[in-house]
């Protein structure tokens, strides 16, 4: 299986609780891919993710099954000739827009599952991943409260939400959606910039269930759980920001005591990556 990752310096923490969680609920190889860059503009910077974090994740994934990898692929020159000038400067981090340069990169494989690294896998994904998207550029699941916003059809809910990402690249390729996006970000502001523009501009998406990307709240059947920024009305309105390796937050804010195991084991591999970089356990 496939696996995208993007981020800078700071995601490093996230990465390696998603790709541990992976690794517990598939028996089946992963080939994991991680798009970084540095990137400076306007006096503000953005540092890659070492490689050293990569080679620590590439060691463990070796372990559950010696057919997979981890690759760290730095897109900094892509980046700079594509810089999403009009966007770069949202509160978002510029790094999770490199999913976007997916059909630049050489021998890149023609199916992919993207994860945004605040995403934690939490059942088995073989059937999820196998789902059949010849016909599709990509399959999502629906933006929890975005769907209610932002809708491409009036009368139909169409907005997904980029965080969980089946992507098809042999048909991305063919329509030319990431160009157009990478395009669209260098000229107009939007609010969630690479989200948005992948809803606006995508023709032909697959939607499905909410079991592969829930945003809001645990449930027996979740599959991946996606750590986004939700809203509670009481007692006052206010937004909850938690994720995932913020262990006291996700037990006293969330309650959520369902991945303490992994959690634990993910706090001793975290200390041997910070302390001995390429030592294992």
């Amino acid at each position: 299986m496939n696996i995208l990752y993007c981020g800078d310096s700071n995601i490093k923490k996230g990465l390696l609780l998603s790709v541990m969680s992976l690794l517990k609920h598939t028996e089946r190889p992963l080939c994991i891919y991680v798009f970084t860059a540095n990137i400076v503009y306007g006096g503000d910077s953005w540092n890659a993710l070492e490689q050293e974090t990569v080679d620590f994740i590439d060691k463990e994934v070796k372990k559950h099954n010696p057919q997979g990898f981890a690759k760290r692929i730095d897109l900094s020159e892509f980046y700079k000739r594509d810089l999403p000038s009009a966007n770069i400067k949202t509160r978002f981090t510029p790094c999770c827009m490199l999913r976007l340069f997916a059909d630049e990169v050489a021998n890149m494989p023609d199916k992919l599952l993207y994860l945004d690294y605040d995403v934690v896998c939490r059942d088995n994904f073989d059937e999820f991943y196998d789902t059949d998207i010849e016909q599709y550029e990509l399959a999502g699941v629906l933006d929890y409260y975005g769907r209610w916003f932002f809708r491409k059809h009036l009368f139909s809910m169409d907005y997904i939400n980029s965080g969980v990402l089946l992507l098809n690249m042999k048909k991305i390729k063919e329509t030319g959606l990431f160009g157009k996006c990478r395009n669209l970000l260098k000229e107009k502001w939007m609010f969630m910039p690479d989200q948005s523009a992948i809803n606006q501009l995508c023709e032909h998406k697959l939607l499905l269930p909410r079991v592969y990307n829930e945003q809001r709240k645990l449930h027996d059947n979740t599959v991946f759980q996606h750590f986004t920024t939700s809203f509670r009305l009481l007692w006052l309105p206010h937004t909850v920001k938690v994720k995932p390796w913020e262990i006291e937050k996700l037990h006293s804010v969330l309650k959520i005591h369902e991945y303490d195991e992994l959690l634990q084991e993910f706090v001793q591999k975290f200390q041997v990556l910070t302390t001995n970089k390429l030592t294992t356990i």
